[in-house]
């Protein structure tokens, strides 16, 4: 196998932006999954991926980040019925590291990066539309909505679901409402123009969280185009317990403290309010002991969540929902002390270096994989 080599940060001599004739037939486009440890999920989604493209012109590559469940033999399984789906290994681990390995390894021809969450499914129509938005609106990249729900088993996963797709839980961001097609500054990734990622760095490595926010800030100062195609939403799966839910969270939280921090950039008041409902529970907290009924105020915002879970398990008729009030604390409160938490560290000397990965190692490399993925 020969591997493409590319210096790191620079865009490939002569490349141009994609456009819709560019060339006779359809655009070679590289489906990125990256993945870890997602065996009851990455089935799902290599199965709503497969197909989307006319054959021949894509390929599915799933970037393991050193999985130690059965998502390997999963993989393994799909190429043998599918050998557009080729497995590579990701030894950075996080998606960012994914992105930037498939930016560079993937097949010459490959005009447009398509992500795909292991999380996720998608509609049939999905690659489509995405690669129409982006030849048609002239962006450099385009986002798409995100529809929060449970699998069918869901116990907790239901009652957070819930909570992830209210206003409450996503304080109205516009690929968690389910926006209108157009231009915005930032959303959840689907397509890029491979040549216009590359030239601006692709992911910043050093995060693992919000690393598509910080991506997004750099690519509209570069001049670049973000286009929200409303026409392909997605379904994403969310934790399934609180423990987890947490975790995400407070990454999420120290992703968008850096990202702010990074750029100089003021957070904006809807970000604010998790940070102040933290405050004021440590508040009342801290002076509970000498004055129990000021303290008191403090119980507020608690109540407040716990009561809005009620109301939900009693307007849907769900017993499931119950949790839901203590699902949105979770995600307020984590995410509060991981944005508080980033800002009392002092300012990092240097961000990683772009596209300062090793060379990609195939895990699983079919042989006859020139017929779908072209030399490397």
């Amino acid at each position: 196998m020969n591997t493409m080599n590319h210096t790191p940060g620079a865009l490939s001599g002569g490349a141009t932006r994609i456009s819709q004739t560019s060339s006779p037939g359809p655009a070679f486009i590289s489906i990125v999954v990256p993945a870890l440890n997602e065996e009851r999920y990455i089935e799902a989604c290599l199965e709503s991926l497969v197909g989307q493209w006319p054959e021949g012109s894509y390929e599915i590559l799933v970037l393991d980040g050193g999985s130690t469940d059965g998502t390997a033999a999963i993989v393994d399984a799909f190429h043998s019925r599918h050998a557009s789906v080729v497995a590579l290994a990701n030894p950075r681990r996080t998606q960012s590291a994914a992105m930037n390995l498939a930016a560079q390894l993937a097949s010459p021809r490959s005009t447009v990066l398509l992500r795909a969450d292991a999380h996720a499914l998608y509609p049939p129509d999905f690659a489509r539309r995405c690669v129409a938005a982006l030849l048609q609106s002239g962006a450099t990249s385009v986002v798409v909505p995100m529809r929060t729900q449970s699998r069918p088993d869901g116990g907790m996963q239901h009652a957070i679901a819930v909570a992830q797709s209210s206003r409450l839980g996503n304080g109205g961001a516009a690929h968690r409402m389910g926006s209108v097609s157009g231009f915005v500054e930032h959303g959840h990734h689907a397509a890029f123009d491979r040549a216009f990622f590359r030239s601006i760095g692709g992911y910043d490595e050093s995060f693992t969280h919000n690393e598509d926010a910080e991506l997004d800030v750099r690519a509209l100062a570069a001049g670049g185009r973000i286009w929200m195609c409303a026409e392909a939403p997605v379904v994403y799966y969310p934790r399934e317990s609180l423990e987890r839910l947490a975790a995400q969270y407070f990454r999420h939280g120290t992703g968008r403290a850096r990202t702010l921090r990074k750029h100089h950039l003021r957070p904006r008041p809807r970000q604010l309010i998790p940070v102040a409902a933290l405050g004021g529970c440590a508040a009342g907290l801290a002076i509970a002991p000498f004055g129990p009924m000021l303290a008191a105020v403090a119980l507020l915002y608690p109540a407040a969540c716990l009561g809005w879970g009620v109301v939900q398990t009693v307007r849907r008729g769900d017993a499931r929902l119950m949790p839901a009030g203590l699902a949105l604390m979770t995600m307020h409160l984590s995410w509060a002390l991981g944005f508080i938490a980033t800002y009392a560290k002092p300012r990092p000397r240097a961000m990683a270096q772009r596209f300062a990965l090793p060379a990609a190692t195939p895990m699983r490399w079919p042989a006859d994989a020139s017929q779908t993925t072209d030399e490397r």
